[in-house]
């Protein structure tokens, strides 16, 4: 039985190829964080921020808003790669909760 889909962070090394079942969610992609990250502070207020967004059911849902939410169900199972460092705050973290809850 195959375990939790997980969080890959995406490389430039040399050789390096994305593994099997695996969707890349960063920019430039539809799943891309449509918010400015680049410092820390900033990343984890996004990773709130987006949070929020995903859940909030009575915000004002943008073209984008609505395509990811129409295609979360593509992304359960998979696991999901961006360019995030694994150890700081990243939206795939968050389309990974959403698309694989229950």
């Amino acid at each position: 039985m195959p375990g939790y889909p997980v969080r890959i962070q995406r490389k430039r090394t040399k050789g390096w190829k994305m593994p099997p079942n695996t969707i890349y969610v960063g920019r430039p992609s539809k799943w891309g964080n449509p918010y400015k990250t680049g410092d820390k502070a900033c990343d984890a207020r996004c990773y709130r921020k987006e949070l929020e967004w995903y859940l909030d059911k009575n915000s004002v849902i943008s073209k984008k808003h609505e395509q990811i939410l129409a295609g979360l169900k593509k992304l359960k199972g998979k696991n999901l790669a961006c360019w995030c460092p694994l150890d700081s705050p990243c939206h795939a973290d968050i389309l990974l909760e959403i698309a694989n809850r229950g």
